[in-house]
């Protein structure tokens, strides 16, 4: 069975009242006790709002690993 990947999402408001979603991957590189992230894919266009942005990213979710789920 494949293993889980480990997948965050992330809002940034990288503007006043601009929202992006930002989807993250954890390393296994860890340093100090910390577990590092590298960005994977992140939104090219603002939301006006941090839940939009936020449901957008869960979208993308949902995109990239289907109903499945981030399995690698």
């Amino acid at each position: 069975m494949s293993q889980l990947r480990n997948i965050a999402l992330t809002v940034q408001e990288l503007e006043e009242g601009e929202f992006y979603w930002v989807l993250l991957e954890a390393t296994d590189y860890v340093m100090d006790e910390v577990l590092p992230y590298l960005p994977i894919e992140a939104a090219t266009d603002p939301h006006s709002t941090y839940a939009n942005a936020l449901v957008a990213g869960v979208a993308a979710i949902r995109k990239l690993f289907g109903k499945e789920g981030p399995f690698g």
